[in-house]
């Protein structure tokens, strides 16, 4: 066939309406943080899901930056086509190591999320600005056989302090389900952050009493976030409190 008689087909397809293939949808890639599980995206996943895109959620083990980034990346290895990755909490921390190398991560979703620059820890960001309770309502550590410890909140101070927009009922199962964080975790320094070279969004409560709003303001803004939203009031789970305002950013993210 001719170039011309080729081009008079391609044009006789689409005038008479036959269907031209679009790109595939992102794969969103989900890490949750401390004190939570991947049931905390429950919410998020439905909302996406309804719009025909694909979800994984990691289990994070929370074990140290290093090695819970490594699980995130076998994750991303073993996915085809491109990906959105979308952290909460310390979950930022890890999304940020765990892109780097991964050409087909195409952006990254701070949900309430720690993004720290090289050689920071998410305890050091935690204590830079002031307004966060977390160390008031820990429970006592759990000391582990390796030497290391173990936090998790109270459960008594669990909805106060974590989820006060969730109601009191949800709280309370969340409180036991929490999944701890070792110490060592918190306190490890990031590598190279992976915002400096991707597009990131950021979306986090004003209400949040985890993380100050004041230093997840700091952090959007330092990494050049392409849309921050800040919820009214939210707490640190606002993707539990807030699933469609999470899920309409990760869509933007996504196109």
């Amino acid at each position: 066939m001719s170039k011309f008689a080729a081009t008079l087909a391609l044009a006789a397809a689409l005038l008479s309406g036959a269907a031209v293939a679009e790109p595939a949808k992102p794969t969103i890639v989900f890490v949750h943080g401390a004190f939570a599980d991947s049931s905390s995206w429950n919410g998020v996943v439905a909302q996406l899901q309804k719009d025909g895109y694909t979800a994984v959620a990691v289990a994070n083990p929370l074990r140290s930056v290093s090695d819970d980034a490594r699980l995130v990346s076998d994750v991303l290895t073993g996915i085809d086509g491109p990906v959105v990755l979308v952290g909460h909490s310390y979950g930022g921390q890890v999304i940020s190591a765990a892109a780097n190398g991964h050409a087909n991560v195409k952006s990254l979703v701070y949900v309430a999320a720690f993004a720290p620059e090289a050689g920071e820890s998410v305890a050091e960001l935690s204590g830079k600005f002031p307004g966060g309770t977390l160390g008031e309502a820990l429970a006592p550590p759990v000391r582990l056989a390796d030497g290391g410890v173990d936090l998790s909140i109270d459960q008594a101070k669990f909805h106060a302090q974590f989820a006060h927009d969730v109601p009191a009922g949800e709280a309370a199962l969340m409180a036991v389900a929490q999944r701890p964080i070792t110490e060592a975790a918190l306190t490890e320094k990031a590598g190279e952050p992976a915002w400096k070279a991707l597009p990131s969004y950021f979306v986090y409560g004003d209400g949040d009493r985890n993380i100050p709003a004041q230093a997840l303001a700091f952090m959007a803004e330092r990494a050049g976030s392409r849309r921050t939203v800040v919820v009214e009031g939210a707490s640190h789970v606002v993707m539990i409190s807030q699933p469609r305002t999470v899920a309409e950013l990760i869509v933007e993210a996504a196109r």
